[in-house]
């Protein structure tokens, strides 16, 4: 037994110290010092100080739970009135923002081959509406590839990404899956990895870069 770490944690509970306040002072373990301390008894005043300092730290939380709650109303009423800006995409809007993000993100030189790739969910779906009503592409011409991390569930996320693109599972090329120490025992900001989306026409490739310069032209100069 840890005789000096028990004395001290007995003369400062006698002293009137709580348990957390014992553990910060000492780094004491709290199941420790808690058998440790189980028999001192302290005064009616000490008993009285402790609770005043227990129900100050309740206020204090709840006044932090209810900042934040403030918070978030304020942020979700923000975020709620700039949603309603937005009316319905008509298909012009379609076309331009379906530009701009292949711009942005897309696959600019290759043998033929339009790629788009991303790990958003709610962008994978914006462009297979962007290729299928915009640049007319049959539904038997996507190709989907995965890029995930092999700690991650491959399966689950074909499945996954199948569902948010409408593209079937047979229509993937095989998940890339490249190991990745660090990546691993971490809270995963992206589980089902990311997604591209994959098209083998020569041609949208090069009608799809000369939107890009009109955008550019039509904006920028």
């Amino acid at each position: 037994m840890k005789l000096k770490e028990k004395e001290l944690s007995i003369k400062l509970r006698s002293q009137g110290y709580s348990l957390k306040e014992i553990c910060k002072k000492t780094g004491f373990a709290k199941g420790s010092v808690s058998a440790w301390v189980r028999n001192v008894k302290l005064t009616a005043k000490q008993e009285r100080v402790l609770l005043k300092k227990g129900s100050k730290r309740e206020v204090v939380e709840r006044r932090r739970s209810t900042r934040l709650e403030n918070e978030l109303a304020k942020r979700s009423i923000i975020i709620k009135g700039a949603e309603e800006d937005v009316k319905k995409i008509s298909a012009k809007e379609l076309f331009l923002i379906g530009v701009a993000l292949y711009w942005a993100e897309g696959r600019k030189a290759g043998k033929g081959i339009v790629g788009f790739s991303n790990g958003d969910p709610r962008t994978i779906k914006l462009m297979m509406r962007f290729f299928q009503e915009v640049c007319k592409v049959p539904k038997e011409k996507f190709r989907g590839y995965i890029h995930i991390h092999p700690h991650l569930n491959i399966k689950k996320a074909e499945r996954y990404w199948s569902q948010i693109s409408a593209i079937p599972p047979k229509q993937f090329y095989k998940t890339y899956s490249k190991p990745n120490k660090s990546s691993q025992n971490k809270k995963d900001s992206l589980p089902y990895g990311t997604f591209d989306i994959y098209v083998c026409n020569t041609e949208l490739l090069l009608k799809i870069q000369g939107w890009i310069n009109g955008v550019y032209k039509g904006t920028c100069k």
